[in-house]
Parts: structure tokens; sequence; C-alpha cells
């Protein structure tokens, strides 16, 4: 099927409150504007780098979010080009943050990534870190976080929906409490496999890529 067409029929399991993020890491200019053709405006990278190279290609009603780990010295690069940073997981990237962030008088919208899995492999807090950022966040000028975003370890359905349930949870505790800087508007979680459970555990946004532009062609500069 063609872009447009996985577009199509992704959309008919999304619902209208839920934000869908394109994927695009890996993928053509050409590819994305397929997807842009239909309606698309929300682009995930993975890469500084790759939302530099495509940026300048699309008008600016694109929204680009950083969806990979974000190396401390690549936020001088995106601060006045991305949307929303999925994956505030320091201290220290927070500091990075606001200060390449406050030499442009800018403010950066970020997402807590938790890593609800304690996976070695993958970035993120612990739960038992959170409060710990919080206070840190809460210190800053030029950051708003605007909720919470994960990517949840392989497994069956059952404990897909597990670890959704336990965002779902942290994400409301959170929302029912006052804090500065901080308020809980996206919950992030769900990928091609998984997004239809995670939509049913709460999450408002998805983050859709081969389900969208098929396999991932790591060939591609």
């Amino acid at each position: 099927m063609s872009i447009a067409e996985n577009i199509s029929n992704v959309l008919k399991f999304i619902p209208k409150d839920v934000k869908l993020i394109a994927v695009s890491k890996t993928k053509t200019v050409e590819e994305m504007k397929e997807a842009y053709d239909v309606g698309i405006r929300d682009f995930g990278e993975n890469k500084v780098q790759e939302i530099q190279n495509k940026y300048s290609d699309f008008p600016s009603d694109v929204r680009w979010h950083l969806i990979g780990h974000l190396q401390r010295n690549k936020v001088k690069y995106i601060v006045d080009k991305v949307h929303l940073i999925h994956s505030l997981d320091s201290i220290d990237l927070l500091n990075e943050i606001e200060k390449q962030y406050g030499r442009k008088n800018a403010e950066a919208h970020v997402l807590i990534e938790i890593n609800i899995g304690k996976e070695e492999s993958k970035t993120g807090i612990f739960v038992e870190q959170l409060d710990n950022l919080i206070n840190a966040v809460e210190n800053c000028n030029n950051i708003k976080v605007q909720g919470l975003m994960t990517v949840i370890p392989k497994g069956t359905p059952e404990e897909n929906r597990k670890y959704f349930k336990e965002m779902k949870t942290i994400f409301e505790n959170l929302s029912n409490r006052q804090f500065k800087n901080i308020k809980m508007k996206y919950l992030s979680m769900g990928m091609t496999a998984d997004y239809k459970i995670a939509i049913e555990e709460g999450s408002n946004m998805v983050r859709i890529g081969t389900g969208i532009f098929g396999p991932r062609n790591y060939n591609n500069k």
C-alpha cells in the first residue's frame, strides 16, 4: 500500500483527541512529502542531524518532534527548529536545554522520558528519579514540561498493557498536583506494534513509523 493508504488505515484507529506523530527517521524528503500531502504535519525524528537536513524542505506549518536521545552537545542546533522534545532524561540535559534556549530567549517544550521497564538498553529516567527532575524543572526559566513519554519493553499484549497502565497512573498522579513549569498535557506512548493498546490505556500521542512509511532504510543519508 502507498504511504497515503497507510495513513488512512492508521487514522481509522486513532481518536480525534489523540495526536499522531509520523516517525520519519531514515525516510526521504520525498516520502515525507507524500505524508504531508495528505495532511500530516507532525514528524518525529531520532537524530538532530536529520532534522537539520530536512528542515528547510518543508513549510513552516510542519511541527518537528525530537523523539530520540538528545545529546547535550546537539541542543544548540534545535533551539529554533523543534516543536517538542520527547526525551528529557536527565538533570544534565535539562540544564543544557535551559542554557541554550535561554541564550536565544526561547521556550523549550519537552516531555519527560520515563524508562518504565528499567531496561539498560534504553534511555529515560526511572520513576524513582522523577521527583528530583521535577524539582529541577521548577527552577528553570526557559523550559515547559508538557507531559511524559515512554518506550516500553517488547512483550506480549498483556505485558504491554501493564506498562501502559503504569505510565497512565504516573501521568494522572502528576496531573493532580500543582507545579511550576509543568503540566500534564501529553502522554506519548505507543508505536506501530502497540499503539492501539496504548490508546486504550490512555495515550493521547502515538509515534508511528513503519505503520506509515514501511520498513526503515538505514542506508538513507
